[in-house]
This record gives structure tokens, C-alpha cells and sequence, in this order.
């Protein structure tokens, strides 16, 4: 069961929440466009908390040239769980990404 809040908590609950999704929609949009390359995302996520929360899988679909099937295939080829989020990747996995993507 959640918690119980107040109206005032739920409302701060809310508008955090709301500002995740846009800062990682901003993040993904960014990748998809070019502006803003892997090494930079975790580069970011190093020091936000909210980009370190994204799904990995959310991460690599946003890459120009890079859908679902792709990236799927590539996260299990370097055993990279499906709901791995950037925080939980490996030194290895991250330099293998890294590599993969740094063109």
C-alpha cells in the first residue's frame, strides 16, 4: 500500500516526478538529434541523479540509427540487462558502449 501524504506532499510528488520525465525526455531528444553524444550522458549521469535512473535500453533507442531490436541485440551480445539503468552498468559495460558508439 503507498504511503499516505498530505495534498502538499503528493503535489511535490508529483512536480518532481513530472520533472524527471522531462529532463529525460530532453536527454533523449538531445542523442536523437546528435547534440549530445553517450560519453556526455554519462558524463551527466554522474552527476544527476534523474539521467542516472534511465533505463539503458530507453538510452541506446534514442541513438540515431538505433531501434528497439538493435538495441536489444547489442545489450545482450555485452550481458547487459534489459531494465539495467545507467547507474547500474558496469566500468566494462559502459566502455564497451562507449566503444560501440564513440564514431
Amino acid at each position: 500500500m503507498p504511503p499516505m501524504l498530505t495534498p502538499e506532499q503528493r503535489q511535490a510528488a508529483l512536480a518532481k516526478a513530472a520533472e524527471a520525465r522531462r529532463a529525460r525526455a530532453e536527454m533523449k531528444e538531445l542523442l536523437k538529434t546528435g547534440s549530445l553524444t553517450l560519453a556526455e550522458v554519462f558524463e551527466k549521469a554522474d552527476a544527476d541523479d534523474i539521467i542516472a535512473g534511465t533505463k539503458i535500453a530507453a538510452v541506446l533507442t534514442s541513438m540515431p540509427g538505433l531501434g528497439k531490436i538493435k538495441a536489444k541485440r547489442i545489450m545482450e551480445e555485452h550481458g547487459i540487462s534489459e531494465n539495467r539503468r545507467i547507474r547500474g552498468l558496469g566500468s566494462r559495460q559502459r566502455k564497451v558502449l562507449l566503444e560501440l558508439f564513440s564514431t
